[in-house]
């Protein structure tokens, strides 16, 4: 029985977005692009390009730089990055009804509140993607890794009919989804891995294959994920026992090549999301007086390459 129409709005077409938002607008979603740029060129002259090892497929509809000429939308998929979220999130009033959730599928864990902040809690649910997705050219994006699943769920738990009318379009577009009742855990969980994987790959400017095969080096990885979870424990957010193991375990299984978009934002002199990661570990640890040492190495060792990128873009 075919699905009731419904409308989406995807604020940051990048890697995440483009690659969910294509997905959707296969299976027969009308999917609002908004972009910038040569991507938004790209896309209005020939559709959003999607590359995957399940198949590659393109996708037309409404692209644009300002949300006014979208219009109210059932769901808004929010993945700008994390640096970007207040702005973003002032562009969002034109693209709301009573009932669209403005879903987050950003890296860290505080940007259901700052997106609150403006908009109110009523339209914010949160969720985790997991999936390597990059733009590999204007107009084209890149499933490289991960399963392409999303786990979301509502900021209070409820199962919502909003919630099971997604759930119900990401499994019409073959979307791996799960709507969950503590999508905070999930955040906190997601977020102890990539403090892991992005800082250690960043860090090294190496791919996650090569980091494994080195006895300190994955140490090094547990002893993140555990201070992640120490801190996430002190925000009231408990973690299994397990996590650290699992987490590795999960490291294991990736391709080899697999590194993090704060490498590759780092390699490419791009603005790296670190304050949203290894930023917000060092803040939260100091205010509940935990010690995170490897955390703040990590942190330490990246920053200057951050304040590089930065002042890069700016000149």
């Amino acid at each position: 029985m075919p699905l009731p129409p419904v409308r989406v709005a995807v604020l940051g077409a990048g890697g995440v977005g483009g690659y969910f938002g294509g997905r959707l607008a296969r299976a027969g979603a009308e999917v609002c692009w908004v972009a910038r740029g040569v991507h938004l060129e790209a896309i209005r002259r020939e559709g959003l390009k999607v590359r995957s090892p399940a198949g590659d497929f393109c996708v037309r509809g409404t692209a644009t730089d300002d949300p006014a000429d979208v219009g109210p939308c059932d769901y808004v998929l929010f993945c700008v990055k994390s640096y970007d979220t207040e702005s973003a999130a002032r562009l969002l009033p034109p693209l709301l009804h009573e009932q669209t959730a403005v879903l987050t599928l950003q890296n860290g864990v505080d940007n259901p509140d700052r997106i609150a902040s403006v908009v109110g809690w009523r339209h914010v649910m949160a969720g985790a993607a997991f999936v390597f997705a990059t733009v590999r050219a204007p107009g084209e994006v890149a499933h490289t890794g991960g399963p392409g699943r999303v786990v979301f769920g509502e900021m209070d738990g409820a199962r919502s009919p909003r919630g099971e009318r997604l759930l119900q379009w990401f499994r019409q577009a073959q979307v791996p989804a799960e709507l969950v009742p503590d999508i905070r855990r999930v955040l906190w969980d997601k977020f102890a891995f990539i403090c892991a994987q992005a800082g250690l790959t960043a860090a090294t400017r190496l791919p996650v294959g090569e980091l494994r095969d080195v006895r300190e080096t994955l140490d090094l990885f547990r002893r993140v994920v555990e201070e992640v979870c120490a801190v996430a424990a002190a925000e009231g957010v408990p973690l299994p026992p397990e996590t650290a193991d699992r987490h590795l375990e999960f490291a294991r299984r990736l391709e080899p090549q697999s590194t993090s978009s704060l490498h590759h934002d780092l390699v490419h002199g791009r603005r790296m999301e670190l304050e949203a990661l290894h930023g917000t570990v060092v803040r939260l640890a100091r205010q509940h007086g935990l010690p995170v040492p490897v955390c703040e190495t990590l942190y330490a060792l990246l920053k200057p390459w951050a304040l590089r990128n930065e002042r890069g873009l700016r000149g």
